[in-house]
Formats: C-alpha cells, structure tokens, sequence
C-alpha cells in the first residue's frame, strides 16, 4: 500500500516523539535521524519491534509522555517471561473509545442496542474496551465478565441484551447452552461482536444459527489500544480498519521484506497518535493481506481492508518435515459434511515417529458412518497438507468448551 505524505509526516512526529522521551525506542532508533525518513522506502528500512522487545521495556520503558500524564496501563495475556506494559494517557483511552464506536457502527450497532461483554476485565484489554465503545456511543452496557454461564443467560433474558460480545469459544458454549434449556425464544440477540480468537466458518455458522445473530470478527491487540482497530462489515470483505490512527504493513515473516497488496503475509503496524506508547514497525505475528484497494468493499466505505486473520507465524507446528497450521485443518473440515467445527490435534512421539491424533466432534451415531467420515478426513488431510494424521471422531460436546480461548494443538514431544 502506497503510504500517504501525511502519514509518513505523522510517522516522523512520533519517532521524534519516542527518541526524545528514551526509553526502548530511542535505543532502538539512536542512529536514525528523523529527517533523513523521506520516503516510504526510507521507513521501511527502519527496525522491526517485537514483543520480546516491549517485555524488556519493563515496567515502563515505552512511556512516551512523563509518568503524570499516564491514566491507565493494561498488560498482555502471556503467560511466560516478563508481562508486556502499556501505558494509556487520557487522550489513548479517548481515542480507543472512538475507534470502538467506529467497530459498532460499522456492524450497524447503535445507542438503542443493549451491550452484553463477556470478556474479561482487568490489566487485560478486552471487555473494558468493549465496554468503553459501548459508552462512547450511548448504548447500554452490560459487564458481565466472563464465567457463570446461569447468570449470563439470566441478563440476557432479562435486559434484553441485543448484542453478545465474547471469544468464538465463549459464544459456541453460550449458543449450545441456550440451545439446551429451551430459552432460545426468550433471547433478544441480533449481532455477535466476535474476537481474540481465530475461528473458522464451521463455527461462525454454528454460532450464528443457533443464536440467530449476525456475526463480526473485531481485532485489536493489546500493545495497539485493544480491540476495536478492525471490524467487517454486513458484506464479510475484509475487516475494515482506521488508517487516520494506525499504517498496517505486510511483510515476508522470514525475509522481513515487504509484500505487495493482496499477498499473505505478517501484519506490521505503526500507530500514528498513540501518546503513551507508541509503536514503530511492531511486528503482531498475525497472519494476513491487505485487501487491494480497486477491490472496493460494496458496502461504500473508502476505509482500507485487511483479511481475516488465518492465524499466527508462532502457532505452526512442524511435524514430520512438514509446517501446519491450524487454519489448514479448519479449512479442510469446513467442506466435510459430518465434520463440526471443534476439533483438538495431539502430537506425541512413538517409536522414533512423530504421530498426529485429530479428534474432531461429529453428530453421526452409525460406527459405518463415522468410520467413513474419520477415513474422508484422513484422505482429504493427507492431500491438502500433505502430512498424515489420525482422525478420531467424537460425539458433539466431548471437546471441552472455554470462556476464553480454546486451544487447538497440544504438542508432546518435549
């Protein structure tokens, strides 16, 4: 994507920005002089930052503003090493809140809707952000956090809730529980704002038919203010996201080079008004394209696209010489009839061989049928990704359902 003299102007401002206050990035830029950025190829030539990058910062060595003018700080969901601080002035969390409004309006939430967030509240960024655009627009916001699935169907029915906010995971649980209770006539929801998780249309089916909702995927990650910096619309071309905030690079994940429009790759982004911590070149692991712009959304929006996100350079796999992916094997399901859309992979090591298990949920009861469908999708795995796996399919439910996230690969070998 051509970048605009504005946003390389913009760009500028905040590397003199970083440089000025110290900290990680005026380390990491000591030898760049800011006026010698010129072009969109001199940016380019400047350093990635990763996450690794931002622990080291620890606490607060990506503060670009004095530590009175920080109102917030949230941190990563990791779970090793060091936890990723990012500071919030006053004027982030204002504009988080504006960028989130734009989520919903896009997905045609309005003031009248009544907000149900179950994601979680605290250091992690997800149901306060939630709830932040919910305010910013006027509609009423329901925080129920995540957990308590009786107390959450009870709000629903008696606030009216209008729209679910949650993880893929929490909304298929939530889905195949009303569906179980029989309550599905007193639920009033009409939209699903889905995200932090990969999830594929087996599941966005299963979700959207047994709530009866319209779903969109939302995308944001901590170290960017959150979630809400990407959302599609009624049309599912892409997820639109606020290029007046953030300029989103794809780039080769092992060359580091840039890719052109349209090609698969990693998601870099630079945010351009972030106070508290701004980011140059931060490298998310996320795996999609930019959507090119003589591809117009029909929806009429001149905001840029970019793809769903296929999945992340650190969750691939290699197993016998071969790098998979979950995304690969959800998109092999999603064309098997009697496939549903969870599934678990387990890699273990015998014999000197590594062996691949896939338990995947099916509604079939025939031992005939199920062993036709476990034998189509040890064929269709084996052709499409070339590597061999042993189905196991089991009934729907067997899996275990999550509030959070759900994970798909538990690797045994080490």
């Amino acid at each position: 994507m051509k970048m605009k003299k504005e946003v390389l102007d913009q760009i500028k401002v905040q590397i003199g920005r970083v440089k000025k206050a110290g900290g990680f990035y005026a380390e990491r830029l000591k030898d760049i002089d800011v006026d010698s950025i010129e072009t969109q190829a001199d940016f380019e030539k400047l350093p990635f930052s990763e996450k690794d990058d931002l622990r080291e910062a620890y606490p607060l060595g990506l503060a670009a503003v004095p530590q009175e003018d920080i109102v917030r700080i949230h941190s990563s969901s990791g779970t090793t090493g060091l936890p990723c601080i990012i500071p919030y002035t006053k004027k982030d969390v204002e504009d988080w809140a504006e960028l989130f409004k734009r989520c919903y309006e896009i997905a045609g939430i309005t003031k009248d809707d009544v907000i149900h967030i179950t994601p979680g509240y605290g250091l992690w960024t997800a149901g306060i952000g939630f709830q932040l655009g919910a305010e910013k627009l006027g509609a009423m916001a329901v925080p129920m956090g995540p957990g308590n699935t009786d107390k959450q169907i009870k709000f629903m029915e008696d606030m009216g809730s209008t729209v679910l906010c949650a993880t893929s995971s929490y909304a298929l649980l939530l889905a195949e529980e009303i569906e179980k209770r029989g309550v599905k006539d007193k639920i009033h929801l009409k939209k699903g704002v889905i995200g932090s998780e990969r999830w594929g249309p087996k599941m966005r089916a299963r979700i959207a038919n047994e709530l009866g909702v319209e779903l969109y995927d939302i995308y944001g990650l901590t170290e960017v203010y959150g979630p809400g910096i990407a959302i599609n619309c009624e049309y599912e071309t892409g997820m639109h996201y606020f290029d007046d905030y953030l300029y989103f690079e794809i780039i080769d994940p092992k060359t580091g080079e840039n890719l052109p429009d349209g090609e698969l790759g990693e998601l870099v982004i630079t945010t351009l008004q972030k106070e508290g911590a701004p980011l140059i070149r931060y490298r998310t692991h996320d795996l999609t394209r930019i959507i090119p712009d003589d591809v117009p959304c029909p929806c009429g929006r001149t905001l840029p696209r970019i793809d769903v996100i296929l999945g992340r350079t650190d969750d691939m796999v290699k197993v016998k010489g071969v790098n998979i992916f979950p995304g690969q094997v959800e998109d092999v399901l999603k064309d098997i009839e009697h496939a549903s859309s969870e599934y678990q992979i387990f890699i273990d090591h015998e014999n000197g061989r590594d062996k691949i298990t896939l338990f995947v949920e099916t509604p079939l009861k025939d031992e005939q049928e199920i062993k036709a469908l476990e034998k189509e999708i040890k064929d269709k795995i084996k052709s499409v990704i070339n590597v061999g796996m042993i189905p196991k399919a089991v009934e729907i439910g067997d899996l275990p359902r999550s509030e959070k996230k759900s994970t798909r690969v538990f690797d045994y070998r080490y």
